[in-house]
């Protein structure tokens, strides 16, 4: 053998070599592709997005191609390799042969190339689908048969070849996705998608103002009281109910009645009865998705929670709703940490009737809310009693205190929150507190 012969062999090995890392660093590139981004970059008419996704449409002939590829240019090389060794070394070396071979191979055409597809996918990819997509047409028939063989085993397991592996994203994947978004979307926005995907695990009774805090008329009180009350009330829509709350004879709402003030000089309880509008009633178990949605269909504002009784248990309204995705936007600082009183210990003097949904929201506490919805509630579930003054507990990882108590109802208690936790609130407190503020009348419905 010449040694022009001897070059030229040698240039094969180490181009077969080269053509080995180039299948090996597309199979890894394709496959790890993230489709969803491939998607978008589809929809931008992005070219080598567009090939890719051709070819990931059916894996299966894609991965054919890559392994046949590569599977010819290894033996191919093995078998150029052996011819140099006999030439050159003879038979002793070709145990030497090998085991260099192998090393060259595995670091070179698979480690090597395959890390670097893994770290950047889209930068080997793009480029290696613009000669893939031809060789599958030149090597169809030989992919053919080989996926022929290989899918008829397959389906022996009941596994579809034809899958690619693009399936849905549910909920809590999702929210995976959005928190490892990090820097890319801001913490705002991050909230906010965390509250649009939460809402349906949340339900009317965990957002609506308890039945004890509705501001609501009785109409068989004084007019001079009724327009008294209507003159302190913070609302726009109020509930009017004749002897008992569960006796609801309707809405009314503020504004209407102010026009209708300009027009009437004889305005009394008639009147002001027949301005009343129809309640809309909810359940108190409908989630919050669906509930948003009837608010839209129905172009309500205020909605009547009751329960499996049909007894009033609450009001919610499209604002409530609406600041489970965006987060607290009254312009009433004190409504929103009215229930809450930090303490220069590190603890908090919670009032009873503070809901524990808002007190993890606000605190980014964790306590639980499959249960109770109230403090109070929280306590008595806990204990299976009404606790008495002095009585301590803990629930996870919080130290509670009853610090006042009745024969009812807790009224307030002291919670300590985990240790770490309690910074955390603080700042949250400051932020709070660095919010403009405002004198303006609460536009909030109820």
């Amino acid at each position: 053998m010449t040694d022009l012969t001897i070059f030229v062999l040698v240039g094969a090995l180490v181009l077969l070599i080269c053509v080995s890392a180039y299948f090996s660093s597309s199979e890894t590139a394709m496959m790890a592709l993230n489709r969803y981004r491939l998607r978008h970059l589809v929809e931008k008419n992005h070219q080598g997005a567009k090939r890719a996704n051709d070819l990931l449409a059916r894996p299966d002939r894609l991965i054919g191609l890559i392994l046949l590829g590569n599977n010819f240019v290894n033996i191919l090389a093995t078998q150029i390799a052996t011819i140099l060794t006999l030439q050159i070394l003879g038979q002793d070396g070709l145990i030497f042969t090998t085991v260099l071979l192998t090393l060259v191979i595995l670091i070179f055409a698979e480690v090597l190339p395959k890390t670097v597809a893994a770290i950047d996918p889209e930068r080997i990819a793009f480029p290696s689908s613009a000669l893939l997509k031809p060789l599958l047409w030149l090597c169809y028939p030989f992919v053919w048969i080989v996926n022929g063989i290989t899918n008829s085993i397959l389906n022996w397991f009941n596994i579809n070849p034809q899958k690619s592996g693009t399936d849905p994203l549910d909920r809590e994947e999702l929210r995976t996705v959005v928190k490892e978004a990090g820097a890319m979307i801001p913490r705002k926005h991050r909230q906010m998608l965390f509250g649009i995907l939460d809402l349906e695990k949340a339900t009317v009774e965990d957002i609506m103002v308890p039945r004890a805090e509705i501001d609501a008329i009785d109409l068989e009180d004084e007019w001079a009281d009724i327009v008294n009350q209507l003159m302190a009330s913070r609302h726009t829509r109020i509930p009017c109910y004749r002897g008992s709350l569960d006796n609801l004879v309707g809405i009314l709402h503020v504004r209407a009645l102010t026009r209708l003030l300009r027009v009437v000089e004889d305005f009394g309880l008639t009147e002001f009865e027949a301005m009343l509008r129809e309640p809309y009633f909810v359940p108190t178990r409908t989630n919050l998705h669906t509930q948003l949605i009837n608010f839209q269909r129905r172009r309500e504002r205020l909605a009547v929670a009751v329960d499996e009784y049909g007894d009033i248990e609450g009001l919610v309204t499209i604002d409530d709703l609406l600041e489970e995705v965006v987060g607290e936007f009254t312009t009433d600082l004190q409504n929103y940490t009215r229930d809450v009183y930090p303490q220069d210990d590190g603890t908090y003097l919670v009032d009873g009737t503070a809901n524990i949904r808002e007190l993890n929201r606000a605190y980014n506490w964790t306590l639980p809310e499959d249960g109770p919805k109230t403090l109070n509630g929280l306590l008595v579930n806990a204990l299976e009693d009404i606790p008495e003054t002095g009585t301590s507990l803990r629930i996870d990882d919080y130290t509670i205190e009853v610090v006042h108590s009745t024969e009812h109802v807790v009224k307030n208690a002291r919670v300590t929150p985990p240790t770490g936790l309690a910074a955390t609130a603080s700042e949250q407190v400051e932020d709070t507190s660095e919010a403009p503020s405002g004198e303006q009348q609460d536009d909030r419905d109820s």
